[in-house]
């Protein structure tokens, strides 16, 4: 057995963790640049807690308030250019994972003047420390490494690329954040879209991680918790009250718990290919990430269960993961199908042009696909049988 793990953030969980910890905060620096999307920190109470808690220590703030789902390259460079010029010492993301990829980019380009053309792939040696906040229950980034962005320009950072945006990542033990402040409070009220596309994201994790190369008995510790946590929040996910203010505390804290376990999951296992996949969808269509990678997990995981039918020599890790699951595979790919109800529709063309993509995380599966499985896959995905335009 061989084992490298890696976790340094520290974890709190608890209403109005993030004042009651603050000084935890004043650890960090003098002055932090708070990073959320548009509206909605605003709307559930998290900035203003943010503010709080920083006036309360004596520390400034300046905020950026312009991270839109799937943030840019040039949002986080916008962002970066802020935090320096503001001389910030360190970054609060809050949000989702959108504003939390957004901040932990910007804390790297606070201290790193780099060319567009260097900046995926890069192996920085600085960056700013991140707190987090996350107020969805999904990505999990508030415990991985991970920066994931959309690439919209071209080498010169000013005209577009020519072949068209693409879901690029960032990754090093400095953007874990040293901090993630967990308070379900924040995500009371999110509709039923919003909760259960984000626990799609987190059981996604769980999911690709024991299916990862990469996956540890650490991970799939982590995973196996992670799993049970959602598993015991799936009737009520399928069963979404009409108001959603009515969905328990409980509920709300498992699945927030249950994310950033996930994250961990990831952290050390990294994701496999659905992730890569599902990246097609939020860039073409515009699908919640989470509900992406729903969308192509019945089919991924019926096509592992054949080829270790098919082949001997594969361990049997389908069995595994259905017993971290407590259901078997055809139950499990059922409630997938209630929760994902009326699934998107594809042309030939798109279905052509995504399977002929090389997929990154395709190296990463413990079964590795070609490029006619993944085709193969995609087909199942969005037809669910017949659902071409």
């Amino acid at each position: 057995m061989k084992l490298n793990y890696l976790m340094p953030t520290r974890i709190l969980l608890e209403e109005d963790c993030l004042y009651r910890n603050r000084i935890l905060l004043g650890e960090l620096g003098r002055k932090a640049l708070v990073v959320t999307g548009k509206n909605s920190a605003r709307v559930n109470g998290s900035y203003a807690d943010a503010v709080q808690a920083l006036e309360a220590n004596g520390q400034d703030h300046v905020p950026f308030q312009r991270v839109m789902s799937n943030p840019t390259d040039l949002c986080v460079y916008e962002a970066g250019a802020l935090a320096r010029a503001e001389g910030c010492d360190f970054v609060l993301a809050i949000g989702g994972g959108s504003p939390m990829d957004a901040a932990k980019a910007a804390a790297v380009l606070a201290l790193n003047d780099i060319p567009k053309e260097e900046f995926f792939g890069l192996a920085f040696k600085t960056a700013l420390p991140v707190a987090a906040v996350p107020t969805t229950a999904g990505t999990g980034s508030e415990t991985t490494p991970y920066s994931v962005l959309v690439d919209t320009t071209g080498p010169d950072g000013k005209t577009p690329r020519r072949e068209g945006p693409v879901k690029r990542s960032v990754g090093s033990p400095l953007l874990f954040p040293r901090l993630a402040f967990l308070d379900p409070k924040y995500s009371f009220g999110l509709s039923r879209d919003i909760t259960v596309h984000t626990a799609m994201d987190a059981l996604s994790h769980g999911i690709e991680g024991m299916l990862s190369i990469r996956a540890n008995h650490v991970s799939d510790l982590l995973a196996r918790e992670s799993m049970a946590l959602i598993q015991g929040c799936l009737d009520l996910l399928c069963n979404f009250p009409s108001d959603p203010w009515t969905l328990s505390r409980e509920v709300r804290e498992k699945l927030l718990l249950a994310s950033s376990i996930a994250g961990m999951v990831i952290a050390q296992s990294g994701t496999a290919v659905p992730h890569s996949m599902g990246y097609l969808f939020t860039l073409n269509w515009g699908t919640d990430h989470g509900r992406a990678n729903g969308l192509l997990m019945g089919s991924f995981l019926k096509w592992c269960r054949a080829r270790e039918a098919a082949d001997p020599s594969i361990g049997p890790r389908i069995p595994v993961l259905c017993s971290a699951l407590g259901m078997d595979l055809d139950r499990f790919c059922g409630i997938m199908e209630q929760l994902l109800g009326k699934r998107e529709k594809a042309t030939e063309r798109e279905l052509a042009a995504w399977g002929a993509m090389p997929m990154k995380n395709a190296a990463n599966t413990y079964i590795k696909p070609g490029q006619e499985e993944i085709m193969a896959m995609f087909q199942d995905a969005v037809a669910g049988g017949n659902n071409l335009r």
